[in-house]
């Protein structure tokens, strides 16, 4: 028995031994990892150099983050070959116009602050009219001109004033044409307060600037001129533009229509009255549209208009309608005024 237990304890004792072995020594590496290690820490890697840095850090980076776009010089541009030198042409100069736009010498407008002419007046603002037909005379009208002949107009003679001459204003084509060197073209009726139609066309081909470009005027009574001018894009005095009381008062808008285009005159006009000793006791009155616009509404005249103030004079209960000769080949047609 004694025998048997010390076999067994033998045994014991060989089974501890092997397992203290089996703990105590170290367990091999799967092949995987093993193979995975060596790849991540290669046995024969170089020491780390700091001018290498850089380098590595840009391999190791995605190919997006290698270059930072806000930190890297652009490339530069390769340069265009230069043209020839070619010589500058001077500069054109501007056309210096000889008329005047204004002056600062002339007398001053009676109730007004502002001179005859003034150059410092502000000149009216620029609107483009409607559609304006030609306006046919009502029945109560006295036509003056119907674009036949000028059989109710005529010139002042100048050796027998009060008397008139035939009319030497060309006629064709519907209208008529003032005649450079034969003055006023004077209507032969008598006209006293009225309603006025006049149509006008300054010349298509611009010639000229200021007062010398297109220039005509409509005198009432032969004492008030309402102006006549090419005012299109044409720089002048204020009170002397297309549809201005000449001297006295601008119009209220500039309505003037393109060169050669046709365009109308509607006035109303109420003329001064005197006493028996031939004192003023109304002044003359002016309502205007230019192209259907209006420009003057129910003005005051303070006299005969023109460059200088001038003051009421009785005149007969009527007077012509004048159609001025400035020397521009100015034309009108359809002509026609209604007694008030």
């Amino acid at each position: 028995m004694n025998h048997s237990i010390t076999c067994l304890c033998l045994v014991f004792a060989s089974a501890g031994l092997a397992i203290g072995q089996e703990k105590a020594a170290p367990q091999d590496k799967p092949a995987e990892v093993a193979a995975a290690s060596e790849a991540k820490e290669p046995a024969d890697k170089p020491a780390a150099n700091k001018e290498d840095a850089p380098e590595e850090a840009a391999k190791e980076k995605p190919a997006d983050e290698a270059k930072d776009p806000k930190t890297e010089a652009p490339a530069a541009k390769p340069e265009k070959p230069k043209a020839d030198a070619s010589p500058e042409k001077p500069a054109a100069k501007p056309p210096t116009s000889m008329v005047p736009i204004g002056y600062t010498d002339t007398q001053k407008i009676p109730g007004q602050p502002w001179r005859v002419h003034d150059l410092l007046r502000p000149r009216p603002r620029a609107v483009t009219p409607g559609d304006d037909s030609p306006a046919a005379p009502p029945s109560d009208a006295i036509v003056l001109f119907d674009g036949s002949d000028l059989s109710h107009w005529g010139h002042q003679d100048r050796k027998a004033p009060g008397q008139y001459v035939p009319a030497r204003w060309t006629v064709k084509d519907g209208y008529m044409e003032a005649t450079r060197g034969t003055g006023y073209l004077c209507s032969l009726e008598n006209v006293g307060s009225c309603q006025l139609h006049i149509e006008w066309a300054s010349p298509e081909k611009v010639a000229g600037d200021g007062q010398g470009r297109g220039n005509s005027g409509i005198k009432l009574w032969g004492a008030f001129e309402i102006q006549v001018l090419d005012s299109y894009n044409n720089r002048t005095y204020a009170d002397g533009q297309a549809g201005a009381v000449y001297g006295q008062y601008p119009p209220a808008v500039n309505a003037t229509l393109p060169p050669g285009q046709w365009q109308a005159y509607d006035v109303i006009y109420e003329m001064p009255e005197f006493d028996g000793e031939g004192k003023l006791t109304k002044p003359a009155y002016v309502t205007v549209f230019h192209n259907g616009v209006l420009l003057h509404h129910h003005r005051e005249l303070t006299g005969p208009t023109g460059r200088a103030n001038s003051n009421y004079s009785e005149h007969p209960p009527g007077g012509s309608i004048m159609l001025q000769d400035h020397g521009n080949p100015v034309r009108y047609r359809n002509i026609w005024v209604r007694p008030l």
